[in-house]
C-alpha cells in the first residue's frame, strides 16, 4: 500500500523495482491518484529517475462532476480541498468569489456542512451542484441554493465523499465584504452539540472529535469542550 500516511516511506522500495525495469501500476481505490490523492510523490520521483510514467484513464470526480453539474462549463476553476481551519477556509473562499467560471471543491462528510455555511455567507446565495459516491451503489446528484444545501446539510447528518459544483460570479452577485467575510459567526451550542454526536456516531473517539471541531471551527478548545459538555457526559 502507498497512501497519504506511507508514500514518502515507500518510495525508495517501488523505486527499486522501477529500477529493475519492471513496471509498476499505482492504482486508487476511489477518484485518480495525484489528483487530490495520494501519488504525486511517486510519479515525480519516478520521473527524476527517468522512469517513463504513464496514465491510464480512470474515475476522476472532476469530469464526473463537470459533466452532470448543468453549468456552462467550456472552463472551470478546481480548488480541490479547502483548508480545515475556519479562519483559513474562509479566507480561501473570499479568495474564490471573483472567478467567473465554476468552481470545483471536493469536501469529507465532517466538513461540508460548515464549508457550505461559509460559502453562502461569503458567495452569497448562488446555484450549487452537490454529488455524492458517484459512480457507487448510493450515488447522488443534488441542485440547489447554497443557502437551500446549507439547511438540508444541517438537518441530518452527511455520508459519503462530496464534490461541489458552485456557480462562477455573476455580476449583481450580493456577498458580504471582505471584512465580514473573515467575521462569519461561528456555530452556537445547539449545532456544535449536533455535529459532536454526528462524529461520535460515525466511530470518531471523543478526543478526536473535539480535536476535529476546534480546527473547523477556529474556535477555542474549552469553548467547545464546554458546549459539547452534556454530551460528552452521557456518551
Amino acid at each position: 500500500s502507498s497512501h497519504k500516511f506511507t508514500e514518502r516511506a515507500r518510495l525508495e522500495p517501488i523505486l527499486s523495482v522501477l529500477r529493475e525495469g519492471r513496471d509498476v501500476a499505482l492504482v486508487s481505490d476511489g477518484g485518480s491518484p495525484g489528483l487530490s490523492d495520494p501519488g504525486a510523490p511517486l510519479v515525480a520521483a519516478a520521473l527524476e529517475e527517468g522512469v517513463p510514467v504513464s496514465p491510464i484513464p480512470g474515475p476522476s470526480a472532476v469530469a464526473a462532476a463537470i459533466s452532470v453539474c448543468g453549468f456552462p462549463c467550456a472552463s472551470f476553476h478546481f480548488a480541490g480541498f479547502l483548508p480545515a481551519r475556519a479562519g483559513p477556509r474562509r479566507r480561501a473562499i473570499v479568495a474564490l468569489r471573483p472567478i467567473p467560471v465554476p468552481v470545483v471543491l471536493f469536501e469529507s462528510p465532517h466538513r461540508v456542512g460548515a464549508v457550505v455555511a461559509d460559502l453562502l455567507n461569503i458567495l452569497g446565495n448562488r446555484p450549487v451542484t452537490l454529488l455524492r459516491e458517484m459512480t457507487k451503489m448510493h450515488e447522488e446528484v443534488r441542485r440547489a441554493s447554497l443557502a437551500d444545501l446549507a439547511s438540508s446539510l444541517a438537518a441530518q447528518p452527511a455520508r459519503g465523499e462530496f464534490t461541489l459544483v458552485i456557480r462562477g460570479y455573476e455580476e449583481g452577485d450580493i456577498a458580504a465584504d471582505d471584512a465580514d467575510a473573515r467575521k462569519v459567526a461561528p456555530p452556537g451550542p445547539a449545532e456544535l452539540r449536533e455535529r459532536y454526536a454526528r462524529l461520535l456516531d460515525s466511530g470518531v473517539e471523543r478526543r478526536e472529535a473535539l480535536k476535529t471541531l476546534v480546527r473547523e471551527t477556529g474556535m477555542q478548545r474549552r469553548e467547545v469542550y464546554r458546549a459539547v459538555r452534556p454530551t460528552a457526559g452521557q456518551a
